[in-house]
């Protein structure tokens, strides 16, 4: 028999989520459940650079008469609730004490269920609802002048101090414009191409819907239309979805596991019926991907059709990879890139896809990658929080010390929020570009 370890050795598996029991949302066992793992985790502290959940913790804990768990309050373990993102990072590349190991530490989730539970008692503020609605935002900003008025309110330096002040939305933190020509104005015309020549491979099935997602619809449409652009050139069929709601992983940070529970039930049937006619399914915003590859199937284990539009969910890159692997892409490149820093957001890095952005930008030619795997310390809407924005800024530093070490021709990161953070920390002027807009450039096919 292999001898006990004191640390897992193992891959780290994740359990259900077991949100539609009655237990889940029990304040008592909840709190007992955090005491057993802060514990843990304050015996350990291999996870302390990863966010500010960690160092908050640990200074309760540090501060408190006995140095340990017991002489924290409950009442105190919010302000570590608050400070979770759930990029899942310490579940995935730090934490020794996951399941399979006895102890199954499972950090994002307890936190997830702890904001579940707090959800369920309390709701949400008025901010965080706002900042979480974004379909219900992003209909209103397709009302015509409603997006010039609402754009022309967040770029003007006394507003924003208005907003931080009533609303608590930092005035320095980035705000994404509203596109008053959103993606499915711009696409409503464009026929699909290469539609004879659908070729498979072992992985792929040679045709993609793209999920649009809110944030390519209705801010950065650029960077899909970067995607269908080079889907063309590599002569992929391509469609987007007839229509989405946000995927809803806003809603699954705030603990509003009902509203995740609506947006499921409105996309899947969508995504699910395009999978069953053999379309691969991709996003360009990673946390999109990951609710609907890993989150989803984690709430809904038994449901057959997640599972299938689980499986059938690409990362773009990790998309394009797939072909390469097979002679599928083409490589005749025409523009050199130069020196590129890069930034893997979170959520694409707990994807387990690997660095596939990576691998595919390296092959243009005279082109030079500076990989950055930490966080950017924007978060969904952690950033655009006051209480948060100096944490964000504070987070994010290690990756603008290297931007700025570098001095690259370019920069960006594989989610389009984290890029406009950098680049506002950065405050150079200097703009970051997609990594799909980067291939798309190489390619010269503007």
């Amino acid at each position: 028999m292999r001898p006990p370890r004191e640390e897992g050795l193992e891959a780290p598996q994740r359990q259900p989520l077991a949100w539609q029991m009655p237990e889940f949302y029990d304040q008592d066992a909840l709190h007992s459940e955090m005491a057993r793992v802060f514990d843990i985790c304050a015996s350990c502290r291999r996870c302390v650079n990863l966010c500010n959940a960690f160092p908050t913790l640990f200074d309760l804990i540090d501060a408190s008469e006995a140095m340990d768990v017991d002489g924290v309050t409950t009442d105190d373990y919010e302000k570590v609730v608050d400070q979770c993102y759930l990029c899942d990072l310490c579940h995935v590349t730090k934490c020794p004490y996951v399941a399979p190991h006895s102890w199954a530490v499972d950090f994002p989730q307890l936190m997830l269920r702890a904001k579940a539970v707090h959800f369920k008692q309390h709701g949400a503020s008025r901010r965080d609802k706002w900042l979480t609605a974004t379909d219900e935002v992003g209909r209103l900003a397709g009302i015509p002048i409603i997006a010039q008025t609402i754009n022309g309110i967040t770029q003007t330096p006394s507003l924003r101090k208005q907003m931080e002040k009533h609303l608590g939305i930092a005035q320095e933190a980035w705000l994404p414009p509203f596109d008053d020509q959103t993606l499915r104005k711009r696409l409503k015309t464009r026929p699909l191409m290469g539609g004879d020549r659908i070729e498979s491979t072992s992985r792929t099935h040679g045709k993609v819907a793209v999920f649009a997602t809110c944030y390519g619809n209705q801010h950065e449409p650029r960077i899909v239309q970067d995607l269908v652009a080079i889907l063309d050139h590599n002569h992929i069929p391509w469609t987007l979805t007839e229509t989405e709601r946000c995927c809803g992983m806003p809603k699954l940070e705030l603990g509003d596991l009902q509203s995740v529970v609506e947006a499921k039930e409105f996309n899947i049937p969508i995504l699910s019926r395009l999978v069953d006619e053999g379309w691969d399914l991709l996003a360009v915003v990673p946390s999109c991907v990951l609710l609907f590859k890993q989150q989803l199937p984690s709430m809904f284990p038994n449901d057959s059709a997640v599972a299938k539009v689980s499986q059938a969910f690409f990362d773009p890159f990790e998309y394009l990879s797939l072909r390469h692997r097979e002679a599928k892409l083409k490589l005749d490149f025409t523009r050199a890139l130069g020196k590129i820093v890069y930034h893997v957001s979170c959520h694409q890095r707990v994807q387990f896809n690997g660095v596939k952005a990576r691998e595919l930008l390296s092959l243009i030619p005279n082109t030079e990658l500076e990989v950055v795997e930490r966080c950017s310390g924007h978060n969904g809407t952690y950033a655009v929080k006051v209480e948060n924005y100096s944490h964000a800024v504070k987070i994010a530093q290690p990756v603008v010390n290297v931007i700025k070490a570098a001095m690259p021709d370019h920069y960006g990161s594989d989610c389009p929020l984290a890029g406009h953070h950098l680049a506002g920390i950065l405050d150079d002027s200097t703009v970051p570009r997609h990594p799909l807009t980067l291939l798309r450039m190489a390619y010269g096919i503007f």
